[in-house]
């Protein structure tokens, strides 16, 4: 995975609660097994008419908003449990995504595939979408270490919470194997001590 730390960028505001994992990225596209196009499938039904042409009123297909970070109602990623969902996210370029609530298995997924899952108030979200729609350029400021969200013309600054392990293994760019093999030399000496003579 990609290492994560800092993420400063404009946000894709899209302010729909209860957006399930169906929505994300339809069941009909789900039969590759890599994850790479999933990105071009993303919102499929919200974004194309039924003969591929785009919905201009949809947020992806409008110009004026671009950014690494996703900003949703409340009640993201609820639905079924397919990972492909954070595929398509990530693979769209998303690094991260913002809501007042998300979906457990949708989170897991997310953190696991180099998603970072930000939960902030709903107020606070309230406060991200009045500056996006004040200014579709605003920038925010993502600090992972910090654990801190921040609105960077306000200086308003929301904290969030991670496992201390994902947010270890998302820092570094690890998925759980190299993790394991990050840590190689403690497991070999470890086993070593388990020897019976």
């Amino acid at each position: 995975m990609e290492k994560f730390n800092t993420i400063k960028s404009s946000a894709v505001p899209l302010p729909i609660e209860e957006v399930d994992t169906d929505q994300i990225i339809p069941a009909r596209f789900l039969k590759a097994t890599t994850r790479e196009g999933f990105g071009d499938n993303l919102f499929r039904d919200w974004r194309y008419h039924s003969g591929d042409s785009a919905k201009e009123d949809f947020v992806l297909n409008n110009p004026i908003y671009a950014g690494e970070i996703l900003v949703a109602g409340k009640n993201f990623g609820c639905g079924s449990s397919r990972e492909h969902a954070a595929w398509a996210l990530h693979d769209y370029g998303f690094r991260v995504v913002v809501s007042s609530f998300f979906a457990d298995i949708f989170r897991s997924n997310a953190i696991n595939n180099g998603l970072l899952p930000v939960q902030v108030s709903g107020e606070f979200l309230d406060k991200i979408f009045q500056a996006i729609e004040a200014n579709p350029k605003a920038q925010f400021k993502v600090d992972l270490e910090a654990q801190t969200f921040s609105i960077v013309a306000s200086g308003d600054t929301a904290s969030f919470a991670i496992d201390p392990y994902k947010k270890m293994c998302m820092i570094n760019g690890y998925d759980d194997i190299d993790y394991l093999l990050s840590i190689r030399d403690e497991i070999e000496e470890f086993e070593a001590k388990q020897l019976i003579p």
